[in-house]
């Protein structure tokens, strides 16, 4: 086995781990769910449903999942139990996929004008600062020159937190007193990052929901004052979920995409939680594909979202 081989296996391996405890709880339900039963009925569907729900996928996402395994059981005449979670799969799959998940290699970035900004979003709590952290390593692993903004400036401890990992992972990055201005802090660090020919910026911002008109306008400020300096920036607005929170997950979703145009997800704190099956609910609810996943403390525990093989982690294969 090559290097990548084990890479790839090691990977995996995180993954399984991460989403042991949903993985767990689901396979058992659906066991439980199937007991003496030798096709798929009515009865079964009912309890998959249950179940799904209880993992946090979310009632919309279950009934669309329910309705389109109803419609290959409807369709074949005779769908065994065993063939269920082929079934599960294959459809949680091409949801993911609808939704515009792509299935990333690597830490990339796309061949556009450089510098790729990511404009990072989400509450207070949620790993964003972590996520950044992580993000920057894994992008200067790829061979990246990477800078951070520091533009979540309401919290002297996010600085702090930040400038952390920046030092940690050997990244710059641009700061400015608690209290200053986001969007200043936005365009210096777009100016830096032009000036010194950076491939990748990462900018923090606020976690604040209890004035959603406010984080609109501060967010619409910074894009417009960093389009200043890259005209297409930020190329992506990533927002930061925790996945162990289930359902509130998907308010924070709620609230962020009203707020502003969120086009990739990274879904945290997966490991230790049986609420994974969040990750489809929010991507298919919100139609935004994920695009990384936080499976533990550790620097290298920031994933590359791959829709077959978490799909495959997640319902068994």
């Amino acid at each position: 086995m090559g290097l990548f081989g084990l890479f790839s296996k090691k990977k995996k391996e995180t993954l399984d781990t991460g989403l042991a405890k949903t993985k767990e709880s689901v396979l058992s339900k659906i066991s439980r769910a199937v007991v003496g039963k030798s096709k798929v009925d009515d009865e079964v569907l009912d309890n998959l449903e249950e179940i799904l729900i209880s993992s946090d996928v979310g009632v919309d996402t279950t009934l669309k999942i329910i309705q389109r395994i109803e419609a290959r059981v409807a369709r074949d005449k005779y769908v065994s139990t065993s063939e269920l979670n082929t079934i599960l799969r294959e459809e949680v799959e091409a949801l993911l996929t609808e939704s515009g998940t792509i299935d990333g290699d690597s830490f990339e970035i796309p061949d556009t004008e450089t510098p790729y900004v990511i404009m990072v979003v989400g509450v207070n709590g949620v790993g964003k600062t972590t996520t950044i952290g992580k993000l920057a390593y894994q992008f200067k692993q790829a061979g990246k020159s990477v800078m951070i903004g520091a533009a979540d400036t309401f919290r002297a401890a996010a600085i702090d937190q930040l400038s952390v990992w920046a030092d940690r992972v050997g990244v710059p990055m641009v700061k400015q007193k608690m209290g200053a201005d986001p969007a200043s802090v936005a365009y210096d660090t777009v100016a830096s990052a032009v000036a010194h020919k950076a491939d990748v910026v990462l900018i923090d911002t606020a976690g604040r929901l209890h004035n959603k008109v406010g984080l609109m306008n501060e967010l619409s400020k910074i894009k417009r004052v960093m389009q200043k300096v890259v005209p297409n920036a930020p190329q992506e607005v990533l927002l930061v979920l925790d996945g162990s929170t289930g359902q509130n997950a998907f308010e924070q979703a709620k609230q962020f995409t009203a707020a502003t145009e969120v086009n990739a997800l990274a879904i945290t704190k997966l490991d230790g939680t049986a609420k994974g099956g969040v990750v489809v609910g929010i991507s298919d609810q919100f139609n935004i594909p994920v695009k990384y996943i936080g499976l533990g403390e550790k620097i290298e525990d920031l994933q590359i979202f791959r829709k077959q093989e978490f799909v495959a982690s997640l319902f068994g294969e």
